[in-house]
């Protein structure tokens, strides 16, 4: 039996990437409290298969509802791509009719209306996320007249989670899939930064884009997508407790968490262990 009393809003992420949308959300709605859990000891999940992210969100998903979440949000664009759709449709029917999971892939297509001039879109993203097809079907969704190129950038997860974001690898690398996306199609507008991690890239690639198009990062886009989400259901915001707290939830080493998850967030932190 999942506990029925108000709770934190759970965020979920493979590993690091998802601490730039909570950063985000708790700038956006500082009053709430939250429980981030990073599944750090079995990430990347960007090169896993459909069926291994499916089950280990779902084990994350069910292990933030037993603590007290009603609400989670998978700040994971490989989860979000993968998982959320099957979780949303086959699982919560049986855990918990009441209780919600929330991507970042729609928020983000949803703004792209507002923002491109010619409808040529980029997508920068992980090999899972960029295989999965989604961005290309959630965009053709919303706006069938746009068009989509996408590029899977293997190397920038790496290299942010090995501090190496500031290196000059990291510059080749950033050259390297900026410039395969404009070779694909010169005309694109507006970039989508399809991971997480690729915020602490961003003064690089943003270099590398040299005026050429817009670049959307996610998290302030998951966090008014999320205020907007409370406004509009007051039974889920009810089940949502308001201490201004959080917690980190590591499957990893939490002193190793710790260490890299400052990095992301700028700010010190404590992180307990946990088992999936």
């Amino acid at each position: 039996m999942l506990p029925s009393s108000p709770g934190p809003i759970g965020v979920f992420d493979s590993g690091y990437g998802g601490l730039t949308i909570l950063k985000e959300i708790r700038k956006t709605l500082p009053e709430y409290d939250y429980m981030y859990l990073g599944d750090n000891a079995r990430a990347p999940y960007g090169t896993r298969s459909f069926d291994v992210v499916y089950e280990f969100t779902l084990e994350a998903v069910k292990s933030l509802f037993e603590r007290g979440c009603h609400l989670v949000i998978l700040a994971c664009n490989t989860a979000s791509a993968k998982a959320l759709r099957s979780i949303q449709q086959k699982d919560l029917p049986e855990l918990d009719a009441d209780r919600r999971v929330l991507g970042v892939v729609i928020p983000t297509v949803e703004a792209l209306g507002s923002i491109t001039k010619n409808g040529n879109i980029g997508v920068l993203g992980t090999p899972g996320t960029i295989s999965s097809g989604t961005y290309d079907i959630e965009i053709a969704k919303f706006f069938p007249q746009f068009r989509t190129v996408s590029v899977e950038c293997p190397m920038w997860v790496p290299l942010v989670e090995n501090r190496e974001f500031d290196s000059p690898g990291a510059d080749y690398f950033v050259e390297k899939y900026v410039e395969e996306l404009f070779g694909q199609e010169p005309e694109i507008d507006t970039v989508i930064l399809g991971c997480t991690h690729y915020p602490l890239l961003l003064e690089k690639i943003e270099k590398q884009v040299a005026g050429r198009a817009r670049i959307i990062t996610q998290g302030e886009l998951v966090a008014m997508s999320l205020k907007d989400y409370l406004s509009r259901h007051p039974e889920m915001d009810q089940k949502c407790t308001r201490g201004g707290t959080c917690t980190y939830l590591t499957t990893e080493n939490p002193a190793k968490f710790t260490e890299l998850a400052e990095i992301f967030l700028k700010s010190p932190l404590s992180a307990t262990h946990v088992t999936l």
